[in-house]
């Protein structure tokens, strides 16, 4: 398309996101989890960065991705969101069908918030336990200077 047109705003940049992964992937190695994949998404959904340790399988990446749009797409982290649901399977099989089957409701899927605590992107992880994580996630997330979310007090 020739001829100038308008920027977006950006609230979970670049730099931002390599850093989130630089951050889950060095916890990861200290604790010696298995290889992950991690995947940052901006407030709409659409990945910024992703990155899949050697090693990891390649299924991994769309459950991280679904991890992080499972905590984007609800407002909760996504291990809360199957936590909350797990005597409602039905609600979480209807989400999994509005997601196009993106929703991945166990830990792992983590919240990035801005200053007022509103919502600018999620950090999904998957390869190790669901704990480690959702660990990875938040290491991730405080070594970019970020604030992360599980779920609102």
């Amino acid at each position: 398309m020739a001829g100038k047109v308008y920027h977006s705003r950006v609230l979970l940049g670049r730099a931002s996101a390599r850093r989130i992964l630089d951050g889950a992937f060095a916890l990861a190695r200290a604790q010696a989890m298995a290889p992950l994949t991690v995947v940052v998404l901006d407030g709409g959904g659409h990945p910024v960065a992703a990155e899949r340790e050697d090693g990891c399988a390649p299924l991994r990446f769309p459950v991280a991705s679904g991890k992080a749009f499972t905590a984007l797409g609800n407002g909760a982290a996504s291990g809360v969101i199957g936590a909350r649901n797990a005597e409602r399977p039905a609600f979480l099989a209807s989400v999994a069908a509005a997601s196009g089957g993106r929703s991945i409701p166990v830990a792992g899927g983590v919240l990035i918030l801005d200053d007022d605590h509103c919502v600018i992107g999620a950090v999904g992880v998957s390869g190790a336990s669901s704990t480690e994580d959702e660990k990875a996630a938040i290491a991730g997330i405080e070594a970019a200077g970020l604030v992360w979310g599980l779920e609102p007090e």
